[in-house]
């Protein structure tokens, strides 16, 4: 089992950055593939970014490519992902998310039932 604990949210004015945080911990907490999801008011949560437990392969969602960067740092379980210009639109609460086991993949990575543990979330809020 792991645990997730994200932070770093906050509210920024558009066209602004912001760095989140998820740290991960629990057994084999280091070896979890990892992603980000956002879920605006009243909005289905979305896919955002997705990294591989070895950290050598990561995928966006259309809408934050070329903006938004995921990455890890293994010996600390912690994964980030990094927005740069900001909009309204990326107004949501952010939540990471690991699969059931580790060193595990799938092409399925950007659909929620890949994912079984989530953290609390972390609001993120871009002012226009």
């Amino acid at each position: 089992q792991v645990q997730l604990v994200e932070s770093g949210g906050g509210l920024v004015q558009a066209g602004g950055s912001l760095r989140l945080s998820c740290a991960a911990s629990g057994r084999s907490a280091t070896a979890y593939s990892m992603a980000w999801f956002r879920q605006a008011p009243g909005k289905e949560r979305d896919f955002v970014a997705h990294i591989s437990w070895t950290g050598g392969h990561t995928y966006y969602a259309g809408s934050v490519k070329g903006r938004f960067t995921i990455s890890r740092d293994g010996a600390k379980s912690t994964v980030y992902l990094q927005m740069n210009n900001l909009g309204p639109e990326d107004t949501a609460v952010y939540y990471c998310a690991a699969p059931r086991l580790p060193y595990y993949s799938s092409a399925d990575y950007y659909r929620k039932s890949e994912y079984v543990y989530w953290g609390q979330g972390t609001q993120v809020t871009v002012s226009s």
